[in-house]
C-alpha cells in the first residue's frame, strides 16, 4: 500500500503532526509505568510503510519505522473502523501470549493518522496469578459461621450490640428481665464477644448483674 498522507491546507497537517506527538508523549509515560510487562507502540498511519513512531517495553521484537499491522491497514482504508478494539488475544513472535488494546486517533477531519497499541504480557502474569490464586485459597469446607473475626470486640461495639440486642426486645439492658437477659447472653457468647478481655464484667455493668451472673448465664 502506498503512504497515505493527509490532503488539505500546511495548517491541517501542522494540526495533525501535533496530535501525533502529544499521542507519543503518552505511549512513553504509558510504557514506562509498566516496564518489561507492557509493550506500547505508536503507529503513524500517514505513513503505513514506516509507521512505527515509537515503541516502548520492545517485547515484538519490531522497530521504529517498520510497518502497520493489518489493524492500522483497515483503519486507513476504513474511517469507519471501531476506534478502540478491546483486550483481545494476541501472540508475540516467539509465541509468548498477549493481551491487546488498539485505540485509533482520529484528526479534525475524521481521518485515522494515528494509532496506540498495548500489548500485555500474558505469560508473565499467569504465574503470578495461579500463586495469588492458591495464596488466597480458604479451606472448601463449608461453614455457617467463621471460626473468628479478626478483631477486637471493644468496650464501644460491646455496648452497641448490647442496646440494639435489647432494643430489638422492646426495653433497655438493665430492664430486661431474667430469661431476657440470659438469652441476650447466651446470644453474645454465641457472637464471640466473650474473647475480648473483661468482656463479662462490661457486660454486667451494662445489664445491672454481677459477673458470676453473667457467666451463669452463659450455661
Amino acid at each position: 500500500m502506498d503512504a497515505h498522507f493527509t490532503t488539505g491546507t500546511p495548517g491541517a497537517a501542522a494540526a495533525d503532526e501535533h496530535l501525533v506527538r502529544e499521542a507519543e508523549k503518552i505511549a512513553v509515560a504509558l510504557g514506562r509505568m509498566f516496564p518489561g510487562l507492557c509493550e506500547v507502540v505508536l503507529h503513524d498511519l500517514r505513513d503505513p510503510r514506516h509507521a512505527i513512531r515509537a515503541i516502548e517495553n520492545n517485547l515484538s521484537g519490531r522497530q521504529v519505522g517498520d510497518s502497520a499491522t493489518e489493524l492500522g491497514l483497515a483503519r486507513i482504508a476504513d474511517p469507519e473502523y471501531p476506534s478502540v478494539i478491546q483486550n483481545y488475544a494476541n501472540r508475540f513472535p516467539d509465541g509468548r501470549p498477549a493481551k491487546s488494546t488498539s485505540i485509533g486517533i482520529k484528526n479534525g477531519a475524521g481521518e485515522y493518522i494515528a494509532a496506540l497499541c498495548l500489548n500485555l504480557d500474558v505469560s508473565v502474569l499467569s504465574p503470578v496469578t495461579l500463586a495469588l490464586s492458591q495464596l488466597v485459597a480458604t479451606d472448601t469446607e463449608d461453614r455457617a459461621q467463621p471460626l473468628e473475626a479478626l478483631r477486637d470486640r471493644n468496650a464501644r461495639e460491646l455496648r452497641q450490640a448490647v442496646e440494639t440486642r435489647a432494643a430489638e426486645r422492646g426495653a433497655t439492658p438493665r430492664s430486661l428481665g431474667r430469661d431476657a437477659k440470659k438469652a441476650l447472653v447466651r446470644q453474645l457468647h454465641r457472637d464471640g464477644y466473650f474473647d475480648s478481655r473483661d468482656a463479662a464484667q462490661a457486660i454486667a455493668d451494662l445489664l445491672g448483674v454481677s459477673r458470676a451472673t453473667v457467666y451463669n448465664y452463659t450455661k
